[in-house]
Order: C-alpha cells, then structure tokens, then sequence
C-alpha cells in the first residue's frame, strides 16, 4: 500500500471526512505526522509579525474541520514568530524570531494540548539575520532555519526536554542570479526533509538553485546531520528565485518548486533525492514577483501557490495522478498579501493568511474540481503570515 492510499484510508475512517459524525479522530497532518482529534475540531497557530501596532506573538485557536468555524484560545508573547514548525508528537513548537542578525533567534515551547497553553522553554541564536523558515526531523531530534538575510542554515539539535542546543552548525551559501535587485547574494528562504528523511533540501532565491544534503542517519555526538560534504546544488531556471517547494503525498514522487521571482511552478520527478524537471508552469499570470507558498492538496489531487504585490491570490492546479504534471483550473482572488496558506487534513477548508489586511481567510475545498469559496468566516489577527495545524487531546 502506497502512503497515498494510506492516507486515504485513515481520512476515510474519521469523523473530519464530508459525511460527517462524532468522536475523536486520527489524521495525518502537513508534517506527516498522526494528529489525534477531539469531535471535529484541531489546533490552530498562527506566526505573525508584531513590528508596529497590534500582534504580540503566535495565537492559537480551536478550529473545526467540518464547519470551518473558530474560536480564539490564547497567546504566548514572542518577537516576530514568522515561521513555526510542531515537533512530530506534537508536544512543542519551534518559531523563529525575524529580525536582524543581533537579535535572530529561534524559540522553543511546550504546548499542553489539554489546556491549550505554550510554555517558553529557551531561546537560541541563529547567529544569522533573518531567520524566515524552520523545519525539523521526523524523529523531533534536529531543528534547522532557513536565514533569508544571511544566506544560510542553522541547525540545533533538540534536548530530551525539548529545548534547544545552542548553534550546532552554521553553513553560509554564496552566488547571485539574473536579478540585480533581488538576487545579489544567497536568500535562503526554505528548507524541509524529503518523506524518507533522507535528504534535506533547502531553496536560495538568490541563486537560483535548490541544495540537496544526504542526512547522517547516525552522526557523532555533537555533530550536525548536515555538512556541506554532503551537499549537492541543484540549478533551477535562471530568474526562478526559488522561496518553497512542496512534496507530492504519495510518499514524494514529485517536488513542486514555486519560485516567487519567476511566478512559475517547477515540477520534478523525485527519486531516492534525485530530481528531474518535467514542467514549467505559470502561477502568477501578471508577473507581479511575490509568489510566496505551495501545497498539495491531502490526497494529492490538487495543488495551490499563493500569489502577492498584485491580483493577489490561490492560483489552483489538478495534477497527473501517473506523470505529476499540472494543468491550470482556476485562480481564487484573496485578500492583501496572501502568504503562508494550510489546508486542513481532511482537505475540506484552506486557510490563508493574508498579512495586510489582518486577517486569515477560510475557503472551502470542492472536492471534485479543487476549487475554493469564501465562506467569509475570517480569523481576524494583526499581521498572520504562518498557519500551522496541530491535533487535539
């Protein structure tokens, strides 16, 4: 049985699918993770920015995956928690703060799922400006930032108390692209693990290139999983500007490269970390330059990329179940400066968070055709610019 097929049978099997029902449920969640469910509700938390008035830190709410309603349930202070990551059992979450390199750091909590509270454990820096990404591995024992300003990775290895080790290893990246305003140097803008965990692979919009580093299973203690030994650059089209990539669910067949410069999604074949690019394929159809998030829908039907700067919103594409191509099938207008965006496990509802005007937005998911609706039951927080889901007790 393939994971696709798997997930399907575990969302087939909860109250969350379109039927409806009661009880509690077990789905995977966007990490791979199983996400235990209370009735029909899951965790929200939402990484904002708190320069200016208004956000304090990440805020959390009850969400239900059959009504698309919310409900406020706290907040925990922090300095520009843009992106955040749960670890895989759920029981913490890691931010990074967004800010300049002397006051760069990446944060970890303890979250008591019954309560719906966070705890702060520590803080460590990322000793590199602009922290904007945070991944960590499926075993919740090494936690990396992707830093846009400094052009480089961090990379922490967790405590058996979940909090983090100060800098295991710091890999500076160097090149430029095409663009002479936003390419100049390296902006490391993302990195995640392939579904094996047997790669990780990071995104540099200012070079162009993805950058593959094969995963010390079992390195020394107090070395990094990653070096750059391990590492191999990938070269993208000149101009992509690469920011996030997605995995296909059905155990990573395919990886879809959004590149925020170009507007163009790169499709490739993904095998044992090798990549082959088979499509090139317009997102952002007026060139605005601001294509920001990519994700395939649960059961690997769909995929959406967010677009911003202009006509800004959820560009909506079917895909070959066989070749993994995309075709076009529709564009969702969205708020201002759309983002981050999640979909929820059971695939009914896809959230965004659009930054500018201070609000996440709730679509609904037609099933047949990909295709979303407003349902105008908007979360309303300053600045929301990351959505992360987590199960309930």
């Amino acid at each position: 049985m393939t994971m696709l097929s798997l997930a399907a049978t575990l969302f087939a099997s909860c109250t969350g699918n379109r039927s409806g029902g009661q009880g509690t449920n077990r789905e995977i969640s966007a990490s791979g993770s199983l996400m235990t469910m209370e009735g029909n509700k899951c965790y929200l938390a939402v990484g904002t920015y708190t320069s200016g008035e208004g956000s304090r830190g990440i805020y959390l709410y009850n969400f239900d995956i059959l009504t698309g309603k919310s409900d406020s349930v706290g907040m925990i202070e922090v300095d520009n928690p843009s992106y955040l990551t749960f670890s895989p059992d759920e029981q913490f979450l890691y931010a990074v703060g967004e800010n300049d390199e002397e006051k760069s750091a990446v944060h970890a909590f303890s979250f008591d799922k019954r309560s719906g509270t966070f705890r702060k454990i520590n803080s460590q820096e990322t000793k590199s400006n602009g922290p904007c990404y945070i991944t960590i591995d499926a075993r919740g024992r090494n936690v990396h930032t992707a830093n846009y300003g400094g052009g480089s990775i961090s990379t922490f290895q967790v405590n058996d108390d979940g909090s983090l080790s100060s800098l295991l290893s710091l890999i500076r990246f160097s090149g430029s692209g095409p663009d002479s305003l936003r390419q100049r140097q390296p902006h490391l803008h993302s990195v995640a693990y392939s579904p094996d965990g047997r790669f990780l692979f990071a995104a540099d919009l200012g070079s162009d290139r993805l950058y593959r580093f094969e995963v010390q299973e079992t390195p020394f203690q107090g070395q990094p999983v990653i070096q750059e030994s391990r590492m191999t650059e990938i070269e993208t089209p000149p101009g992509t500007g690469p920011r996030h990539f997605a995995f296909h669910p059905d155990g990573g067949r395919f990886l879809y490269l959004l590149g925020e410069l170009s507007g163009e999604v790169v499709v490739y074949a993904h095998h044992g970390g090798e990549l082959e690019q088979k499509q090139v394929i317009a997102a952002d159809s007026v060139g605005a330059r601001g294509s920001a998030d990519i994700h395939v829908a649960p059961d690997g039907r769909f995929l959406y990329a967010s677009n911003r700067l202009q006509a800004d919103g959820i560009a909506i594409f079917a895909i070959d179940p066989d070749e993994g191509t995309l075709t076009k099938v529709g564009y969702q207008p969205t708020a201002r400066h759309p983002r981050n965006f999640v979909i929820t496990p059971n695939g009914n509802y896809l959230l965004v968070a659009s930054r500018d005007e201070n609000r996440i937005q709730v679509f609904s998911v037609d099933g047949n055709n990909g295709l979303l609706t407003d349902t105008g039951q908007d979360i309303v927080v300053s600045k929301p610019v990351c959505l992360k889901f987590a199960g309930m007790k």
